[in-house]
């Protein structure tokens, strides 16, 4: 019989004050989240909380984006497992996704209580990680450039996210720290981009949206030139082709996760696909 949560256990919304102890929780996962990325999520998502007394147990979230919701950074501290906590942090993620169709990306250890509570797996996610070894660069096709961007890109930049993720991400992109961002354009229009923000250990490489495996490896390459022997992270819809090409460039494979959803998972549309997440909390 699965263990009960204890009724003293008391189950919140997450407030500010809770980030310094929530952050501590990943640090004794030996997750790399800053606190300024835990600041991020609680901003843009429904953040929940459970205490013992004053001592903070255990985190979800679930971030909406459009007509799904993405739900992360699910811990209980390790002293509290097989409570049923993790379980009910769940239902109230779910609770809070509403009509939306809730996604995760589940750890080998998450994904059976989530494939109890139907989530159904559709992909997988790798994580890539290393000091850079900066590739040479990729050659365009004809006609196309690669630029910075500046804020008259802005809404061509919203456009491309949700057609690439088949979310939507106005909220999220506004929110991120961006360290350098670099787009392609073809006949005056932007046809993909790629975010290099900082994130846990050093930096994070972002999204990636484009049309092509080529202009991938191109936008990726043009903001690696800016960080060259920098600590990055990129994680990568293991389909979409660059595992090798990273590794050669010392990004390491270090971790699989599944990619699941509770009803129809987003597709990508425009032409565009999405070669990189923002994070595995948000997709």
């Amino acid at each position: 019989m699965a263990a009960q949560p204890h009724t003293d256990y008391l189950y919140r919304s997450m407030t500010v004050a809770d980030l310094p102890a929530a952050h501590a929780l990943s640090v004794q996962l030996k997750w790399p989240h800053r606190q300024e990325d835990w600041a991020m999520l609680q901003r843009v998502s429904d953040g929940f909380v459970v205490l013992d007394g004053e001592r903070l147990i255990g985190t979800a979230f679930a971030c909406p984006q459009g007509d799904y919701a993405t739900i992360g950074l699910v811990i209980v501290s390790d002293d509290y497992q097989g409570r049923g906590i993790g379980r009910r942090l769940m239902e109230l993620a779910l609770k809070a996704c509403d009509a939306r169709t809730p996604l995760l990306n589940a750890t080998v250890a998450g994904a059976p209580l989530y494939a109890s509570q139907g989530f159904v797996e559709f992909g997988h996610i790798q994580q890539h990680q290393g000091n850079v070894q900066v590739p040479e660069q990729t050659a365009l096709a004809e006609g196309e450039h690669c630029r910075p961007l500046t804020a008259d890109d802005h809404a061509a930049v919203i456009a491309l996210a949700n057609a690439g993720s088949g979310l939507d991400r106005r909220e999220i992109l506004r929110d991120l720290q961006v360290e350098h961002a670099v787009g392609i354009e073809r006949d005056g229009q932007l046809r993909g981009f790629a975010l290099l923000r900082p994130f846990g250990r050093g930096r994070c490489l972002g999204p990636v949206v484009a049309e092509t495996f080529e202009q991938a490896k191109h936008l990726i390459t043009t903001l690696l030139e800016q960080v060259p022997d920098a600590f990055v992270r990129i994680d990568i819809p293991a389909e979409c082709g660059l595992g090798d090409w990273l590794e050669q460039a010392g990004l390491k494979c270090v971790d699989t996760v599944a990619r699941m959803a509770k009803g129809t998972p987003p597709q990508a549309g425009g032409g565009v696909h999405l070669f990189a997440l923002i994070t595995q909390a948000v997709g």
